[in-house]
C-alpha cells in the first residue's frame, strides 16, 4: 500500500498495457519476424502501409522518444504518446482529428439517412435493396419492393411555399414508420419520391400496405389545411412472381407507379359528375309524404346505374303500377341500405395471413380478422351471441402493431362451414 500522504500511481490503461507487453516480446525476435510483425500491427492501428524497414525505424524511434519525454517530464511517458509523436513528426499523420463518439454517431446518421424526413437515403436504399432481395434468394422467402410518389406535390409548394411542402414531406415519412414492421425498410429516394423494402411479403401483403398508407397519409394531411388535394401513388413489385434481379423489379415498381399517377390524375381532373336529369317517358319515384308537416323520406339508395329508358312504349297500367310501388314506404331496412352504400376505402382482405383480434376487456375471446379497412373490420366468431353494442377488441394484423380499437357490430351472416362473419365499424 502506499504511504499515507503519497499520491498513488497513475493506473496503466489497456493500451499501454499492451504495448509494454508487445515491446517486451519483439526483443526476443529477430529482424524479419520483428519486421513482419510491426508492418502488420502499424497498419492495423494507423492504416498506414509502410515498408517492413520503415516499420522497424519507427520503432526504434518510438522507444527513444519514450526515453526522452520521460527524461524531460520527469515521470513515464506512455508508448502511446510517443508513438503518436513519432508519427506526427514523421508526416505520417496529417490531419489529426479529435471529435466526441456523439459527434461522431451524428456524422455516421446524417450519412445513411435524409436530414429533411428522417429516412433512409437513397446511398442506402440500393445497398439495402440488393442485400435483401440475395437473402430473399437464398432462403427462398418473398420479396417486395414499392415504390411511391405524391401527386399534386408541386402545387402545394407554388400555393403554400417550401416550408409548407416540408411539412407534407414529413407526415409522408411518418405514416411510413408508423405502418411498417420492425424488419422493413423506407427510404426517401428523391424530392416527393420513397421507397419500401418489404423482406418476407408477398404481392397481396405489400398491396394492402400501400393502399393502407395512402389511405393513412390522406388523413393525416387533414389538420394541415391544404388548398390541394395531395395524395400518395404507389407501384409493387414482388420477388419471383416479377422478376429475380433488382433491376427489373425496380422497372416493373416504376411502371406500375406510373400507371398509377395516369388513373390519378385522370381520376382528379375530371369535374364531378351531374345528377341525371328525369326522363320524360319515365316519371321519377314519388316521395313518401305522410301529411303536411311530416319530413320527406328519402329514396332507397342504389349503386345500379342509371338504365336508359326502354324505346317501346309503356301501357298506362304498368305506368301506374310503377307509380303506386314507389308511393309505398321502402321495405330496405336500415342495415341492408347499409350494404349498397359505396365504401370509402377498400377493405383489405387478411386471408392467408395470420391475421386475429382478441375481444373483451379481459381477451377471453379470440376471433380472425376476414378484412380490414378504413372504416371497420370484418371478423369469423364461432358464435354471434355475447357480442354488445360496443366491444373492445386488439388487432394483431401482420402490416400494423398490435392496436386498440373500440367496433360495433352492425351485420352477421351465417357461413357456409357454420361459423358467422361478422361486420363491425370503428367507434372513435
Amino acid at each position: 500500500m502506499p504511504s499515507p500522504g503519497v499520491p498513488a500511481p497513475p493506473r496503466t490503461s489497456l493500451e499501454d498495457s499492451y504495448l509494454e507487453l508487445l515491446t517486451d516480446t519483439l526483443e526476443t525476435l529477430d529482424v524479419p519476424a520483428r519486421g513482419q510483425f510491426l508492418q502488420r500491427y502499424l497498419r492495423a492501428v494507423t492504416h498506414v502501409d509502410l515498408r517492413e524497414n520503415v516499420c522497424l525505424q519507427l520503432w526504434d524511434e518510438m522507444l527513444m522518444r519514450r526515453r526522452q519525454l520521460s527524461e524531460a517530464l520527469k515521470r513515464t511517458v506512455s508508448l502511446k504518446t510517443a508513438l503518436m509523436d513519432v508519427f506526427a513528426t514523421a508526416g505520417l499523420l496529417r490531419v489529426p482529428v479529435i471529435i466526441e463518439y456523439d459527434e461522431l454517431k451524428k456524422l455516421q446518421l446524417n450519412a445513411v439517412t435524409d436530414s429533411l424526413t428522417g429516412l433512409y437515403n437513397r446511398r442506402i436504399f440500393s445497398e439495402s435493396f440488393e442485400r435483401e432481395l440475395n437473402r430473399a434468394k437464398r432462403y427462398g422467402l418473398p420479396f417486395g419492393l414499392v415504390m411511391m410518389d405524391m401527386h399534386r406535390f408541386k402545387e402545394v409548394n407554388d400555393k403554400h411555399g417550401h416550408p409548407r411542402g416540408d411539412e407534407v414531406l414529413r407526415v409522408a415519412a411518418a405514416t411510413l414508420k408508423k405502418a411498417l414492421r420492425t424488419s422493413d425498410l423506407a427510404f426517401r429516394i428523391g424530392g416527393d419520391e420513397f421507397a419500401l423494402i418489404l423482406p418476407q411479403t408477398d404481392a397481396a401483403q405489400a398491396l394492402a400496405l400501400s393502399r393502407r398508407v395512402e389511405t393513412v397519409f390522406e388523413e393525416s394531411l387533414k389538420p394541415l389545411q391544404l388548398s390541394v388535394t395531395v395524395g400518395m401513388d404507389h407501384g409493387v413489385a414482388n420477388y419471383p412472381q416479377d422478376a429475380d434481379n433488382s433491376e427489373d423489379l425496380a422497372r416493373i415498381a416504376d411502371e406500375r407507379l406510373y400507371q398509377s399517377k395516369r388513373a390519378n390524375q385522370a381520376r382528379t381532373q375530371e369535374p364531378a359528375p351531374r345528377a341525371p336529369e328525369p326522363v320524360a317517358s319515365q316519371p321519377p319515384a314519388a316521395p313518401v309524404t305522410a301529411g303536411p308537416d311530416k319530413p320527406v323520406s328519402a329514396a332507397p339508395i342504389s349503386i345500379e346505374p342509371a338504365r336508359e329508358p326502354e324505346k317501346t312504349e309503356q301501357s298506362a297500367a304498368t305506368v301506374n303500377k310503377a307509380s303506386e310501388a314507389a308511393s309505398k314506404p321502402s321495405a330496405i331496412s336500415q342495415a341492408a341500405r347499409a350494404y349498397i352504400v359505396p365504401r370509402k376505402a377498400e377493405r383489405v382482405s387478411m386471408t392467408g395471413t395470420n391475421a386475429y383480434a382478441v375481444l373483451g376487456e379481459q381477451g377471453a375471446r379470440r376471433a380472425r380478422v376476414l378484412d380490414l379497412g378504413f372504416g371497420g373490420v370484418a371478423l369469423e366468431l364461432d358464435s354471434s351471441e355475447g357480442l354488445t353494442e360496443n366491444v373492445i377488441a386488439i388487432l394483431h394484423v401482420p402490416i400494423l402493431p398490435p392496436v386498440r380499437v373500440n367496433l360495433k357490430p352492425v351485420w352477421s351472416q351465417r357461413t357456409d362451414v357454420g361459423s358467422y362473419r361478422i361486420g363491425c365499424t370503428f367507434v372513435s
